[in-house]
């Protein structure tokens, strides 16, 4: 599998990224965020995570417009696979590839710690490794990471199976985090092509760092 890992002025998880799908026996290729195509022969495409553009107007608001993303936004609607990861996650939702949007965290504050997560979905190729009520534990590092929708826009997340993970402690009970619509820390959209969370996977490899867990999210998409 070859994976495109997006860069945009402020990314900071790019190599991390590539190194997480190396890790797994993939090619990637790093995209610099002014090309107006992707590689022809990607099999899917990661937003990373990071402060595109310093966030200067509102996280992803400003990254929604480079180049880049009309052909990541052709990519996903022709079926391609996209994941983006906090940073990414909050540029998916600026440029209406996920439903909802991304707010402040409700204490205002930067978080920057490991936190465990319940598996609501696996009926994806996300966490198609992972069981439903599984906790992992996986690092969280944002400042706006609070996830909003309505009500009848969580009705369909939940009816369609888009809710793949919530914030949770040790025995799998709902915290609040950074104050989440019911605690949500990853959705999809409806075709299931295209995933977002706030975790970051990719700082989940090393049992010496204090989790393995992301590796496991993470394989699903070359399995």
């Amino acid at each position: 599998m070859k994976v495109a890992v997006l860069r945009f002025p402020g990314t900071n998880c790019e190599f991390d990224t590539q190194y997480a799908f190396e890790k797994l026996g993939h090619e990637t290729e790093l995209v610099w965020h002014e090309k107006e195509t992707l590689p022809s022969d990607i099999d899917m495409v990661v937003v990373p995570g990071g402060f595109s553009y310093g966030d200067y107007l509102r996280s992803g608001a400003i990254a929604r417009f480079s180049p880049v993303m009309k052909a990541v936004t052709k990519y996903a609607n022709d079926g391609g696979t996209v994941l983006g990861i906090c940073n990414g996650f909050q540029i998916l939702t600026e440029a209406g590839l996920l439903p909802g949007a991304l707010k402040r965290n409700n204490n205002l504050h930067f978080i920057s710690k490991h936190q465990t997560l319940r598996v609501e979905n696996n009926d994806n190729a996300f966490l198609k490794q992972c069981e439903v009520g599984e906790v992992l534990n996986i690092p969280i590092a944002h400042a706006d990471g609070n996830y909003y929708i309505d009500d009848e826009g969580l009705e369909k997340l939940e009816a369609n199976g888009q809710v793949l993970l919530r914030y949770c402690d040790e025995e799998g009970n709902r915290v609040v985090v950074n104050g989440s619509v019911t605690s949500i820390a990853g959705i999809c959209n409806e075709k299931k092509n295209v995933f977002g969370l706030m975790p970051h996977p990719e700082r989940a490899l090393e049992s010496i760092l204090g989790s393995e867990d992301g590796l496991k999210m993470l394989k699903g998409f070359g399995a």
